[in-house]
């Protein structure tokens, strides 16, 4: 299983659409750079047709420490969350995704 990167993702900018490969890093970086501080902000990132980012708050409770079974405190933090649209989850499966008024409403 192959991962895609930064270098990757700027290479198909360049070849994709016509910058040059400078043009295309500095494109990909400021796309990432506005996702990344608007999900700082706590504000929900949706891009279309592939899914949303959230930033969710997770709330103090107790865990467990596996080894020893003695209860640890596990401390309040902000968690990310990706939730994939109707139109992606269908083509990781393989199908085309049915489109409903809402999810056209909504942009997903």
């Amino acid at each position: 299983m192959n991962t895609v990167t930064r270098a990757q993702l700027a290479e198909t900018i360049y070849a994709q659409v016509g910058l040059s490969r400078n043009e295309s890093a500095d494109l990909l970086e400021n796309v990432l750079a506005r996702v990344i501080a608007t999900l700082e902000a706590g504000e929900s990132v949706k891009i279309s047709g592939f899914g949303t980012f959230s930033v969710r708050q997770k709330g103090r409770r107790i865990g467990r420490n596996p080894k020893t079974g003695k209860e640890v405190p596990i401390l309040p933090r902000r968690v990310l969350v990706f939730r994939p649209s109707h139109v992606l989850k269908a083509r990781v499966n393989g199908g085309t995704a049915v489109i409903d008024d809402d999810e056209e409403a909504d942009g997903e």
